[in-house]
């Protein structure tokens, strides 16, 4: 089969077909004489006293039921979780359960049953069987049982074999024990930067796309290319800055996962500035979720920040159009980096959309406005923002309504003077001015909850 796969077999074509038998004993009386004799192909296998044995990991029991010489090398049939339509004659659908092959290899790996792992396989069951489309060491993988892994690698199993969907043991490696399965696999040859089939992506970007900072560093330690790109042009940078958060209470641990994959990305020669198919690069995904950090992080490697994408969104726009959920990550501190690294401003057409989508973040309100020399709002933008949100921000959206149209303080025009001149070159220029750290921080465009 291309790809080293092996299709699963037909539910219905039992190779071997062992009859059912009401008692252990009496198919073990039937079978054993076939055990004992050489055959291409498994054994199909339905005796429920031995599927128990193995789905509890009864070791003692299925010592008894393989003695030496048997061999293990069988299929078991088990059925699908959920019920499925399926259609056995032309026009009758009936709801059933899809009944799936496995072996025993594959249940002792999946459960982590070590020592009947090691029985089967001193029965002759094949490490590298799958007649579902997965070998045992791809289950062991995916429970996190490290132990299994390592005995299945021992035995030969071969850590390089994708499954039914292209994935290999790499990638799927999510359990508990995932560094350690990890080492393991790469210790016994498995391919560091081994892509799946369809997605075309390597560990390191399952390990970017988890946030698991730890798997990602040991990759990278084992050689992993940090600007592989997938079927899509994605790179892991590109897959770390896409973190999303659930709910407002995980918001701090993604920004902290996010920031730290990042910056181990960037210490390593990650391409900051690397676009994807939809010429999204790292800063439109990091300002579109919020990651207000990662944004510094990426302006101080000298990226853009006017870069368009393919639908001609800047990153100001992606952090502007940004999910609710972003407000648990001060979408500010995005929008005054960006503005302090040379983005273009808001049209100013645009700007009440702006203030009815963010007047739950006055900062935000308050950070743009400060960018033009007058409150560019119509007078009915009161009624834009509502009466519970005025109250809550009192002080400040009575600051703001009372300066439409109106002219502004003097020092706030020195500093859209000042601003205007050094514009391109405020990062590199304003920490050079011999000037007070206060008044840097209000050119830097610091917070004052009012507008003047």
């Amino acid at each position: 089969m291309p790809g080293g796969r092996s299709s699963p077999p037909h539910r219905r074509h039992h190779l071997g077909c062992l009859p059912s038998a009401p008692t252990c004993q009496i198919w073990r009386a039937q079978s054993y004489s076939a055990w004992r004799t050489p055959r291409s192909s498994p054994l199909l296998c339905r005796d429920m006293a031995l599927q128990n044995a193995l789905y509890t990991g009864d070791l003692a029991r299925l010592q008894d039921l393989f003695p030496p010489h048997s061999t293990a090398d069988l299929l078991l049939e088990s059925r699908a979780a959920e019920p499925r339509w399926s259609s056995h004659q032309r026009g009758l659908w009936s709801l059933t359960y899809e009944e799936e092959l496995t072996t025993p290899l594959h249940v002792a790996a999946s459960r982590g049953h070590t020592e009947v792992l090691r029985l089967l396989l001193r029965r002759r069951a094949k490490p590298d069987s799958a007649p579902g489309g997965r070998t045992a060491l791809h289950e062991a993988c995916t429970a996190g049982h490290t132990a299994c892994v390592h005995v299945l690698l021992v035995a030969g199993a071969d850590p390089n074999t994708p499954d039914q969907d292209g994935k290999r043991p790499l990638h799927l490696c999510w359990g508990p024990g995932i560094l350690e399965c990890v080492e393991l696999l790469l210790k016994f040859g498995a391919h560091v930067d081994g892509r799946s089939e369809d997605e075309e992506e390597t560990p390191l970007h399952v390990a970017a796309r988890l946030g698991h900072v730890e798997l990602a560093d040991l990759l990278l330690r084992w050689g992993a290319c940090p600007d592989a790109r997938n079927a899509e042009g994605w790179t892991p940078l590109l897959a770390a800055c896409d973190a999303r958060c659930q709910s407002p209470r995980d918001a701090e641990a993604t920004t902290t996962r996010c920031f730290q994959l990042c910056s181990l990305l960037l210490s390593v020669g990650a391409d900051a500035d690397a676009a994807n198919q939809d010429k999204q690069r790292p800063l439109h995904l990091a300002c579109r979720h919020g990651h207000s950090a990662v944004v510094e992080l990426l302006l101080s490697c000298g990226v853009s920040a006017n870069a368009m994408d393919y639908g001609g969104h800047t990153p100001l726009h992606c952090a502007l159009q940004g999910p609710a959920t972003a407000l648990a990550h001060s979408p500010e501190h995005t929008v005054r980096a960006l503005l302090n690294h040379g983005a273009v401003r808001v049209w100013p057409g645009a700007l009440p959309k702006v203030l009815e989508r963010w007047c739950v973040s006055p900062r935000t309100i308050e950070v743009l406005m400060n960018t033009y020399c007058v409150v560019q709002l119509p007078e009915e933008s009161r009624r834009l923002v509502p009466p519970e949100i005025v109250q809550k921000h009192h002080g400040f959206y009575t600051s703001l309504f009372a300066l439409v149209r109106q002219p502004r303080s003097l020092q706030h025009l020195s500093r859209c003077a000042l601003r205007c001149h050094l514009e391109g070159s405020l990062p590199q220029a304003l920490p050079r001015l011999p000037l007070p750290s206060s008044l840097l921080r209000y050119l830097q465009l610091e917070f004052e909850d009012v507008l003047y």
